[in-house]
C-alpha cells in the first residue's frame, strides 16, 4: 500500500513539472539588452563603416547583407571570442555554421541597426 501512495505523490509531483509553465530562453542563455534600440533601423551602412567597429567594446557583423550591432552579446556568446574573428566583417558563413542552434536565429533581429550598402 505505501509502494502505491509513494507512486502517487510522484506521479503528481512529475505532473507539476510538466504543466508548470517555463521560459523557453531561460537558463544558461540570458535576454541580452541590444544596442539596436539606440539606432535607426533603416539607416544604410558602407562596408568601410562596418569595418570600424572590429573590437570586444565595439563590435558590428554583417549577415546576409543586413547589419547587426553585437556589442552588448559579446561577452555572453557561449563560443567565447569566437564573434570577434569576423567582427566588422562578414560573418554569414560562421553565423550559419553547425555549431549554431536554431535560437540565435530568433535573438539576431534584436541587434539588427540597418543594412548594408549595395
Amino acid at each position: 500500500m505505501m509502494i502505491v501512495v509513494l507512486a502517487l505523490i510522484l506521479g503528481v509531483l512529475l505532473g507539476f513539472l510538466f504543466l508548470i509553465p517555463r521560459d523557453r530562453k531561460s537558463g544558461s542563455m540570458k535576454k541580452v539588452e541590444s544596442n539596436a534600440s539606440n539606432k535607426k533601423a533603416s539607416s544604410i551602412y558602407s562596408k568601410s563603416e562596418v569595418s570600424l567597429h572590429n573590437k570586444k567594446t565595439d563590435c558590428w557583423i554583417i549577415i546576409k547583407d543586413k547589419v547587426y550591432d553585437v556589442t552588448s552579446y559579446v561577452e555572453e556568446h557561449p563560443g567565447g571570442e569566437a564573434i570577434l574573428a569576423h567582427a566588422g566583417d562578414d560573418s554569414t558563413e560562421g553565423f550559419y555554421g553547425p555549431q549554431h542552434a536554431t535560437r540565435v536565429f530568433d535573438m539576431i533581429d534584436d541587434f539588427y541597426i540597418g543594412d548594408l550598402e549595395r
